[in-house]
């Protein structure tokens, strides 16, 4: 049953990371938008679903809580007040959702909330992540490192890069789920942010080298690593085309494989530890009593229920928006 946890683990965090991440995409493309028609064009584009898709985030921090419980208070340790900041810009981000329609003389600061919280929550996940893989101090499974030791040059960069990458599936779902001037907005974006995140990722490459951090050494001791950032450049070569063709819903599923490549170049490098070289999946998991009984109701009933009730919300409100749709 850890193998299985362990998938449904990842499998959480990987849908939570792709599909939020477009929607917090559009979020930090908000202020760029032409006008005002344009703006209720992009929310309308997210609006059926963004809410769901943060469904994500609460189950891989149940399955983190109840089947890893050390990970869980570890991470929670050095990352309680970047992690506090990114719920609450969450939060103000969803209050904007549903006052910006209502409020005229204030709509700025609604306008200003969306946005913002958006370009904050992505900016301190990506920081997080960041921070994992130059890695946290901790000495015997305890966190030593203060209510700041998880910032550092590597993990702030790897937070602007993480906005640049969900601006990027942003602009993808644009692609998809608008027209005329929207889409056309996207995908004059398109080619500028695949720009940024190449530079972005070619950037992290030589500061991890510079730094001699530790998952380098892995990377040089198995090749066989390097699969999933070839799967990655394919994905970035098919993207160049279908932009360039103004080819539409493609470049966003190519954003979705870069994504995945990206994950999944973490996933194995750092295997099988869950906190990168301190805390493994054995050492982190709680007592096989526990890992049975939450099997038997969150593993198999809310994971696929949730799972199915993803599938048919895209399914049902597939194709193009109504660009004068507003969210109720």
């Amino acid at each position: 049953m850890i193998s299985f946890w362990t998938f449904a683990l990842g499998l959480s965090i990987l849908l939570y990371v792709t599909l939020d991440g477009f929607d917090l995409g559009v979020g930090m493309l908000f202020p760029f938008a032409p006008n005002e028609t344009a703006r209720r064009h992009m929310l309308a584009a997210i609006s059926p679903v963004w809410d769901g898709n943060e469904t994500w985030l609460i189950i891989a921090a149940s399955i983190l809580f109840g089947i890893f419980p050390l990970v869980y208070a570890t991470l929670l340790s050095a990352l309680y007040l970047p992690l506090i900041v990114m719920l609450v810009a969450l939060i103000f981000r969803g209050l904007a959702f549903e006052f910006r329609y209502k409020s005229i003389r204030f709509r700025w600061f609604w306008d200003i909330g969306f946005s913002g919280g958006s370009f904050i929550a992505a900016f301190i996940q990506g920081t997080a992540v960041g921070a994992l893989v130059e890695g946290l101090a901790i000495e015997n499974d305890r966190y030593v490192g203060g209510p700041f030791g998880w910032i550092s040059p590597f993990a702030l960069l790897c937070g602007l890069g993480l906005c640049l990458g969900y601006c990027l599936l942003g602009a993808g779902w644009l692609t998809y789920r608008t027209s005329a001037d929207v889409q056309s907005f996207a995908f004059r974006l398109l080619p500028k942010l695949m720009m940024a995140v190449l530079l972005f990722l070619a950037a992290v490459f030589a500061l991890a080298l510079a730094l001699d951090l530790r998952v380098m050494h892995r990377w040089l001791e198995q090749p066989g690593l390097a699969a999933f950032p070839v799967f990655g450049l394919v994905a970035c070569s098919v993207f160049y085309f279908a932009i360039r063709n103004k080819y539409p819903l493609v470049p966003f599923l190519c954003g979705l494989a870069i994504f995945g490549a990206a994950f999944g170049t973490l996933a194995v490098s750092f295997y099988p530890y869950m906190v990168p070289f301190s805390i493994t999946i054995q050492q982190a998991v709680a007592p096989s009593e526990s890992v049975a009984f939450l099997f038997w109701g969150a593993g198999v009933f809310v994971l696929p229920v949730t799972l199915v009730y993803t599938l048919v919300v895209y399914f049902v409100f597939k194709g193009k928006v109504d660009p004068n749709a507003e969210y109720h």
